[in-house]
């Protein structure tokens, strides 16, 4: 006999918690439990391991609306986010509520039970595991957890050095005093090599093409000062919304006016780089600000890399690896004793199960996201992804707070079912993410649609979303609700 719970939760990463954590603040009379393919919890944050890793956004938005952030550093190193996550699960029980070793295979909705069946592979032995619920909240991310994104270079085998993803990094990697070549210009990328720089003989940034960087202080002077005269909460909710509205700023200045974001950028890159460096080739991409994720550079940390001749930049084509390094499209050859291949991430959706709807497969790639939460015509369903121009949190910490709404919604007025249709002719289909990064191309074929209007559209805006995932309608006419008398007729329970 399976067991049974009010809401299953799916990850037990930065979203997973915070789905927990307003479940049981919102929602204290739902039963629920986490499942976690991984041995632990952190997701993200305890998977990768590379030198150096830490976040690409402040801690005042990746951080919960709920807990304080009161470290100094805003751009927060991985293992102090990984502790401020698993003290978040301990101080509120939902440790208690985590099932490790626990991946799902498959997720199927019955209209007639109005339940989701979900199949499980537990521990090392992959033991089938059948669990059922009413409500299903997908919070694994977005990409595959098994292996990074990895082009077929040539001739890599010639190579006799060590050539590792950071995805795959592990303990037994010594890059001291030796020659190292990080290939990608990505956040990764960015992370590693002033790390890296520190104690290896040199460290070489190979890109093919330049992204946008731009330098932050690690420390929030505002933040710092604050926290001196105002309680934790209320110096983090208003450094909170200062960073939500400068970010706002910044993103609608490089999506509107991107020719004086570009000599804003530019302006800092001197500063950081010298006015003799050649920013033109190294650090001025061909696309404009923010049509890819923009890179933050805490306390310039990479420039004083490269200023420091710890590091460089080559920006070139890879024509093959060699016994030795890599030999350029230009000619040009780079030694190397370990290679880093920091090319990005595969993505994936919910976690790659298999989602069925009353006997018929989903094809995630066909369906509209609904308020960039659920999908249209899947029932009961809510997937956590968060802004793709902002801190992820801020995004999951209102698709939680939603879903608890729309919960209460539900026990308020007799529907056990709630889907997202759409009725409308004259919505459209349009790209899920309006980003030109290679990930997001890559995955086009697995990932939703947006609509051209409201609830399908994605704004990528916090100020919005807060007004229509925190106090828009439930009942907004595209949501359908099943109730349970509709479920018992359906069922022929009813006498």
């Amino acid at each position: 006999m399976s067991e049974h719970f009010d809401v299953l939760i799916v990850g037990a990463g930065l979203s997973g918690i915070d789905a927990a954590w307003h479940l049981q603040k919102r929602c204290p009379g739902k039963t629920y439990a986490i499942l976690e393919a991984r041995a632990a919890s952190g997701g993200t944050w305890d998977l990768f391991r590379y030198p150096g890793i830490r976040s690409d956004s402040d801690m005042y938005t990746l951080g919960y609306s709920f807990r304080p952030w009161t470290e100094a550093k805003a751009i927060a190193d991985g293992p102090s986010i990984l502790k401020y996550i698993r003290d978040t699960a301990r101080d509120n029980g939902i440790d208690r509520h985590i099932r490790f070793g626990h991946r799902v295979t498959r997720a199927a909705w019955s209209s007639d039970a109005a339940t989701w069946t979900v199949d499980v592979e537990r521990g090392e032995t992959r033991e089938a595991v059948r669990i059922t619920c009413n409500f299903l909240m997908m919070c694994s991310g977005y990409y595959d957890y098994a292996a990074g994104y990895l082009p077929d270079f040539p001739g890599v085998a010639n190579f006799k050095g060590r050539v590792v993803h950071p995805q795959q990094w592990t303990d037994d990697i010594d890059y001291a005093n030796r020659r190292v070549i990080v290939i990608g210009s990505g956040a990764t990328a960015v992370t590693l090599v002033p790390e890296m720089a520190k104690t290896a003989a040199h460290v070489v940034m190979l890109q093919r093409s330049p992204t946008y960087m731009l330098a932050l202080p690690g420390e929030d002077v505002v933040a710092g000062a604050l926290r001196r005269v105002l309680p934790a909460s209320a110096a983090h909710g208003l450094v909170r919304w200062k960073n939500v509205l400068l970010g706002a700023f910044f993103y609608r200045l490089c999506k509107r006016k991107p020719e004086k974001a570009k000599k804003f950028i530019r302006h800092y890159l001197k500063a950081g780089l010298g006015r003799d460096y050649d920013i033109g080739k190294h650090f001025e991409p061909r696309y404009n600000p923010w049509e890819q994720r923009l890179c933050i550079v805490p306390d310039g940390d990479l420039f004083k890399a490269i200023t420091s001749g710890k590091a460089s930049v080559v920006t070139d084509e890879i024509e093959t690896f060699t016994d030795n390094g890599i030999r350029l499209k230009s000619g040009e050859t780079l030694e190397a004793d370990l290679i880093v291949t920091a090319t990005g991430l595969k993505l994936i959706a919910l976690g790659g199960a298999q989602v069925t709807v009353d006997g018929q497969p989903v094809d995630f790639a066909s369906t509209m996201t609904y308020k960039g939460m659920m999908f249209s015509d899947v029932p009961n369903l809510v997937s956590v992804f968060g802004y793709t121009n902002a801190s992820w949190t801020l995004k999951a910490d209102l698709v939680c707070d939603y879903t608890c709404r729309l919960l209460n919604h539900m026990d308020a007025h007799g529907h056990r079912i709630a889907t997202p249709h759409n009725d409308d002719a004259g919505v459209t289909q349009e790209p899920w993410i309006d980003f030109s990064s290679g990930y997001i191309q890559r995955a086009s074929a697995i990932l939703p649609k947006q609509g051209s209007k409201v609830p399908w559209k994605l704004h990528q805006n916090y100020p919005r979303d807060v007004m229509m995932l925190r106090y828009g309608k439930v009942d907004d006419g595209v949501m359908r609700f099943g109730s349970d008398e509709a479920v018992r007729l359906a069922s022929g329970s009813a006498t």
